[in-house]
């Protein structure tokens, strides 16, 4: 038809990013490669799955509760065992960390690759029934030795993390992906063609934002530094106030928040000193974005990307985006950050 776009003849593929990253290092095998193609196909059945999920009457409650207390949706049981399967069957990883599993499941031994992976198969499940968008999220560790493999080899700090994403099904589904070198990329799926197109090269947060993000129904059960945070964003001695943003889908938050700059919060409470979000598949694959596009993420104490995991599920409250805002939010903590 007159007057559409012009078709991009030489479109940078995530594949053919991840394979053009992968002859920066001589000694590369291209598992690393095959591996994103994988985790890629698993986010293109989800994405898949999500679209059609009101016509096909995934939408509601399966009728269980994960390990960490939340209702299960049937979006994602089917969202775990695609991303389950496709890993396994990658030959790829020897150890896959789910949220929806109570216990890290051990690859069988002739399937056994080199990779360690903790996923979230659907963050912002909540959301599903009314349309807000969700995501998935991935964090990916390699195992260095020979030994056999023990729930013990995931509890890695995310300083040690290979390469970290998530996806978005919002208006359209996105990949954002970083291997590491403060880079930042994100690949948006033209359906057309199946494929995940970079559109957003090398990311980049803004060193201060307008925004902050945080669930303030919350407020009663926050404590001193939190409260005088949010209290000085809100009625600042000059300048406007910052505009408060939340969606309560992790990925969808964090996301407008690399995009805009600003804070996305979820502090520890009273209720829930530990805060809530997963430090293995949710804050270590998100902080190591959020750094590696030029912002900070810390918890009440330090940096989250030094914890050392002591179980798979373990939790941290969570203050990552603009470098500013962040180092702010540590003052008032007083957390010496390198």
């Amino acid at each position: 038809m007159s007057g559409d776009a012009p078709i991009d003849t030489e479109p940078i593929t995530l594949t053919r990013y991840v394979l053009a990253e992968q002859k920066k290092h001589p000694d590369a095998t291209g598992d690393f490669t095959q591996l994103i193609n994988f985790i890629q196909t698993a986010v293109k059945a989800v994405s898949s799955a999500v679209r059609k999920a009101g016509i096909h009457k995934l939408y509601g409650i399966s009728g269980s509760t994960n390990v960490t207390g939340d209702e299960v949706k049937k979006l994602d049981v089917l969202s775990n065992d695609l991303f389950i399967n496709l890993l396994k069957s990658s030959y790829l990883t020897c150890l896959l960390v789910s949220e929806e599993n109570d216990k890290a499941i051990i690859v069988e031994t002739e399937k056994q690759g080199k990779y360690i992976v903790a996923f979230d198969p659907l963050d912002g499940s909540s959301n599903i029934d009314c349309l807000v968008s969700i995501g998935s999220i991935f964090s990916i560790y390699r195992k260095e030795d020979d030994s056999p493999v023990t729930e013990a080899d995931a509890l890695k700090p995310g300083n040690q993390l290979v390469a970290a994403g998530y996806a978005l099904y919002g208006s359209a589904t996105m990949i954002v992906l970083s291997t590491g070198n403060n880079s930042v990329n994100g690949f948006m799926l033209d359906p057309a063609i199946g494929e995940f197109i970079l559109t957003n090269r090398n990311i980049r947060i803004k060193p201060r934002g307008k925004i902050f993000s945080i669930n303030e129904g919350y407020a009663k059960f926050w404590d001193e530094p939190t409260t005088k945070y949010v209290q000085r964003k809100k009625f600042p001695e000059n300048g406007k106030p910052y505009g408060a943003r939340y969606i309560g889908s992790m990925v969808a938050d964090v996301h407008r928040t690399l995009v805009y700059g600003g804070i996305f919060m979820y502090p520890a409470t009273s209720e829930a000193p530990q805060g809530k979000l997963r430090l293995l598949y949710e804050s270590n694959p998100m902080a190591f974005i959020i750094e590696q596009a030029g912002g900070l993420a810390i918890t009440d104490k330090k940096r989250i990307l030094d914890i050392q995991p002591t179980s798979i599920h373990e939790r941290c409250p969570v203050f990552m985006g603009s470098k500013e805002d962040v180092q702010e939010v540590a003052d008032l903590y007083n957390i010496q950050l390198a």
